[in-house]
């Protein structure tokens, strides 16, 4: 643990050290004012903000700036010329020799080897042909063949390939030189950033109902208008860099420059951004930083024929519980690597900015692995924290700042409880429990409780009874009747008061039957759970698009008042007896019956301001499979009596397991 700096060894020695920080830490002053319990953590947060600086300024100094720095892929890689030649260069500080073979030369291991240069560099140049065509063409195969200090020869593929594919019963991905006649032209611009985030957490290949993997020309055109309906104006796209393994869900990055192809082209990829900008949908990438594949025949591991070139030597450059390995984020030539990567996405695909996964495993020598967070600041100082993994995404930060969203933390709501012992207090910690001013992305589910081995908030809630019992010609079950209106309270309860920004899983909207699970030796390399089937909501005699509606209004009316944007919301009650949670937020009274079977006939609820109140949003209407026990056209007036904290309170009728939120009429929109 850190040992933080306190006024208690020498009052004097305290206070020079804090204002030595507060005079080197932009914002730190601000940082303290707002949370005075990091003030014993002011000497790790300059020391840290030194390490930044002087590999900002090492960076200007040796490479003319991280603007140039973070373009390796401009000249790293293979590249053609202005005259028809061709450019290559590669980082393998541990290889003897490096050579170009392909198609192009009859895979002639070493009739084309690279010049060696400084600082484990080396460099070809490859002439045109005589009539000034490529010798290379577009669409050839190449490797590189690294000779190692050993003896070995070994073929690799790029570290900076842009397309990779494997092709029939192949068991590893061959380099694709990717150098079509035409580029993708982007027609539409990049959206303004949306005053509040409503995330749609979208995976390629599961996309489509059928049995395979779906393509980018598929999710362009039937999936993004179903995503542009349903209110949402940001899509997280997972598994996109390259991943040999399909069932890793995109977290075992084998090539980090290469869109994956089994999904189809790279023009087609950015045609999908292009069409989401032209929605008004931002697109953000689920990038992997935090470690890659073990592979070394078509991944970076052993590239070069040692275990360090891109990763940590021995047991710190490997990942125990993931089987995969570590990056050496000290490493000049890997912060390149990574740097560039970044803003290759951010440049040849126009994405939007990223989430950056395994972020826990990054910063800790630890990697979370076994151990548990309180909360407590002293877990997040000291020795323990791998300073040069902070550093590198500091770095990551800075390059993107106007691009990449704020930092990131996670609710996520309860389960595995009946309703009836749900603790309305716990329900409302867990959503609110968040540092001042730092913004979160609040789920009741993501792709995670969707995987085999755990179950969607949805399968949770009915299980079995999703196969047989979700016909409308059919009455209610009890199991069906509370697992819909609980999963729209859920989510409109995550919704409203656990962040700033929102995010749903695709398929959980409307309440996607059964598990995610991708084909593999356990299952047959079955692809029967590795789709999603958005057709049931289609169905008019399928209850799932109830869920579906409720989805869509919850989102559409977040637009209109912007309730992710607002300050944090107002927690008026939360009665564990009588199962109520009321809160207020961008002028919205939001009002929670948990209760299964209680309704209330004039509750009292509190309220900021008089007026007069409409239900703008009601769980229980006819649309959303509810049981229409409210008069839509009731008006509800607040009066001065003062009631759980609030100067005024009006009377609700709350029947049991419904939702509601009251507008006040009074206000403008």
């Amino acid at each position: 643990m850190a040992a933080p700096m306190t006024p208690a060894a020498r009052p004097e020695d305290y206070e020079a050290a804090l204002n030595a920080a507060l005079a080197d830490v932009p914002e730190l002053a601000r940082l303290l004012e707002i949370d005075p319990y990091l003030k014993p953590y002011a000497v790790d947060f300059q020391r840290r903000y030194k390490q930044f600086s002087q590999i900002l300024k090492n960076i200007g100094e040796n490479e003319g700036g991280i603007d140039k720095f973070s373009r390796g892929y401009e000249s790293f890689g293979v590249h053609r010329c202005a005259d028809g030649g061709l450019y290559c260069k590669e980082w393998a500080p541990g290889a003897e020799g490096v050579f170009l073979t392909g198609d192009f030369n009859g895979w002639n291991p070493f009739s084309y080897p690279y010049k060696k240069l400084d600082y484990g560099k080396w460099e070809l140049y490859i002439p045109p042909k005589q009539n000034k065509s490529v010798l290379v063409p577009h669409g050839s195969k190449l490797k590189v063949v690294i000779t190692s200090k050993s003896g070995e020869i070994l073929y690799r593929i790029s570290p900076w390939a842009k397309y990779v594919v494997r092709e029939g019963d192949n068991v590893n991905y061959d380099w694709i030189h990717w150098d079509p006649e035409h580029s993708y032209e982007f027609k539409h611009s990049r959206p303004k950033k949306p005053r509040s985030l409503r995330i749609y957490e979208s995976h390629v290949g599961i996309s489509s109902h059928e049995g395979k993997v779906a393509s980018y020309k598929h999710f362009t055109c039937n999936v993004l208008p179903r995503i542009k309906g349903l209110g949402y104006n940001c899509i997280q796209l997972m598994a996109i860099m390259e991943h040999a393994y399909y069932a890793s869900f995109g977290y075992q990055i084998t090539s980090f420059f290469a869109a994956s192809s089994r999904y189809g082209t790279p023009e087609e990829l950015q045609e999908l951004v292009d069409t989401a900008h032209s929605m008004g949908i931002i697109v953000l990438l689920d990038v992997v930083h935090s470690h890659a594949s073990k592979n070394s025949a078509d991944g970076l591991n052993m590239f070069d024929g040692t275990d360090s070139c891109y990763f940590h030597s021995g047991p710190r450059g490997t990942h125990d519980l993931w089987d995969s390995r570590l990056f050496a984020y000290s490493s000049w030539e890997i912060l390149r690597f990574l740097l560039s990567n970044i803003r290759w996405w951010l440049e040849e695909y126009r994405f939007d900015g990223f989430r950056f996964d395994g972020v826990t495993s990054m910063l800790y020598h630890h990697h979370g692995v076994g151990q548990g967070f309180s909360g407590d600041y002293s877990e997040y100082f000291g020795l323990q924290v791998d300073e040069d993994a902070l550093t590198y995404l500091m770095l990551a930060n800075h390059l993107v700042h106007t691009l990449c969203p704020d930092s990131i933390t996670i609710a996520e709501l309860l389960k595995e409880f009946k309703d009836e012992d749900w603790n309305m207090g716990d329900i409302v910690y867990t959503l609110t429990n968040r540092r001042y001013l730092e913004k979160c992305i609040a789920y009741a589910e993501s792709h995670d409780q969707a995987l085999v081995g755990d179950k969607s908030l949805a399968f949770w809630l009915m299980d079995a009874e999703m196969y047989t019992n979700m016909s409308v010609l059919t009455p209610f079950t009890p199991v069906i009747d509370r697992g819909i209106q609980l999963h729209k309270m859920i989510r409109l309860i995550t919704h409203g008061l656990g962040g700033e920004g929102y995010l749903n899983f695709m398929g959980n909207e409307f309440g996607h039957p059964e598990w995610l699970d991708f084909p593999r030796k356990g299952n047959n390399e079955s692809y029967h759970y590795a789709r999603r089937q958005f057709h049931l909501t289609d169905d008019d005699l399928l209850r799932y698009k109830f869920l579906n509606n409720f989805d869509r209004d919850m989102n559409r009316l977040e637009e209109r008042y912007g309730w992710l944007a607002a300050p944090q919301a107002y927690v008026s009650e939360k009665h564990e007896g009588n199962k109520i949670i009321a809160f207020e937020r961008a002028g919205l009274l939001f009002i929670f019956n948990f209760h299964p079977s209680k309704s209330y006939t004039d509750y009292r609820v509190g309220t900021a301001l008089p007026g007069k109140f409409k239900i703008v949003l009601d769980s229980d209407a006819a649309e959303y499979g509810g049981h229409q026990r409210l008069d839509h056209s009731t008006d509800f007036f607040s009066e001065a009596f003062e009631h759980n904290g609030r100067p005024y309170s009006l009377l609700v009728y709350i029947p049991s397991r419904v939702a509601l939120i009251l507008q006040n009429v009074d206000l403008p929109n």
